[in-house]
This record gives structure tokens, C-alpha cells and sequence, in this order.
């Protein structure tokens, strides 16, 4: 089995390419190891020492190490990971697990509700992301949740490669904002959250 790897522009973080599904409908992002306990896979990659973020998405992983970590050391031990778990045919998830996509906790911040009357807009927002935007950050080794509009500001959460990228808030401003701006009059900014 052969398991290519691509550079992201958060140098943090590679993505890996095992030519074959990962994930069949959704992402799913891993923040910590506890985070992980769902997926035999995130677990064991989380086990790895230098990982501290890793991402499923449709036919990839990105996999991010910590600051200082460097790829030539910590690579070898993360593609023997995932050629053992895919060489094995193993379950990417456990049985029982909640292995869907991401869903924002109950405790979110109540201005991610959208307001009814913003119903056309909102509707116009996602169809420019899932069209648009997810994409060209899943190219990158990421993803892109929509979680609000309120007031002209669409609120995004990065995931995968694009989360603590060096060149997410210039891709938020520069490259999501505008293309959001141009096509929906109403967006005045774009934020994280």
C-alpha cells in the first residue's frame, strides 16, 4: 500500500493520502487525545508523541505536530500508523462511537443562531461555502464549518490543516471574505469561531 503525502500551507501540518476513502460523508477533527478515544486511528496517531491535531476527511488525513516537532522525525512514525491500521483493513471508528460530523457543543455562544428573517441569505452563504470554499480548503488538508450569520458577520470554524494555520486569517479576510462579499451584499465581514 502506498500512502502519498502533500505538503498544507501550515507547515505544522502534512496530509496524507492513503488512496482509498476515509471518511464517507462528513469530517471529523481531533483536538486532543480524548478527543481521539472514538477512533483507534486518531488514538494511535495521537500516541505518536509530536501529534496534536489530526483530521479525517473524505479521502484524507492531515495530521499536525507540535510547535518545535519536526517532520523528518515524527513522518516515518506516522505513516507506519497509518499503513498498519489500513493494511489491517481496521474500522476507522469504534462500534457505538458518535463518528458523524461535526457537531458545535449545546454551550455555544447564542449570536451562532441565525435569525429567520436572514433565511435567503444564510442559504446563499452555504451554497458559496460547500460550492466554493470546502473545497478548496479540503485541497489544503482542512475543512470549513459554517456556524453563524449575524449583523452582515458570517461566523466560520477551521478545522484539519487550517486550523492555527499562519495564513488562515489572511485566507478568512483576503480569499473567503471577499469571494462572500462579492457574491452576498449583505456580508460585511467574516470572523472565526
Amino acid at each position: 500500500m502506498l500512502i502519498e503525502t502533500e505538503k498544507t500551507p501550515n507547515p505544522a501540518t502534512l496530509k496524507f493520502l492513503p488512496g482509498r476513502q476515509v471518511m464517507s460523508a462528513g469530517t471529523r477533527d481531533f483536538a486532543t487525545p480524548e478527543e481521539a478515544e472514538a477512533s483507534p486511528l486518531a488514538q494511535a496517531l495521537f500516541a505518536q508523541g509530536d501529534v496534536t491535531g489530526v483530521f479525517f476527511g473524505g479521502n484524507f488525513i492531515s495530521v499536525t505536530i507540535a510547535p518545535g516537532a519536526e517532520w523528518n522525525d515524527a513522518k516515518p512514525d506516522v505513516l507506519a500508523t497509518l499503513l498498519d491500521h489500513f493494511s489491517a483493513d481496521m474500522p476507522l471508528f469504534r462500534t457505538g462511537s458518535a463518528a458523524g460530523i461535526f457537531v458545535p457543543a449545546d454551550d455555544e455562544d447564542e449570536t451562532l443562531s441565525d435569525d429567520p428573517a436572514d433565511a435567503e441569505i444564510v442559504a446563499q452563504i452555504k451554497e458559496l461555502i460547500e460550492t466554493r470554499v470546502r473545497p478548496a480548503v479540503a485541497n489544503d488538508g482542512g475543512d470549513i464549518i459554517y456556524r453563524g450569520f449575524s449583523k452582515g458577520k458570517v461566523y466560520l470554524r477551521m478545522q484539519g490543516a487550517c486550523a492555527g494555520c499562519p495564513s488562515s486569517t489572511a485566507t478568512l479576510k483576503n480569499g473567503i471574505e471577499s469571494l462572500l462579499k462579492h457574491y452576498v451584499p449583505e456580508v460585511t465581514e467574516v470572523l472565526s469561531a
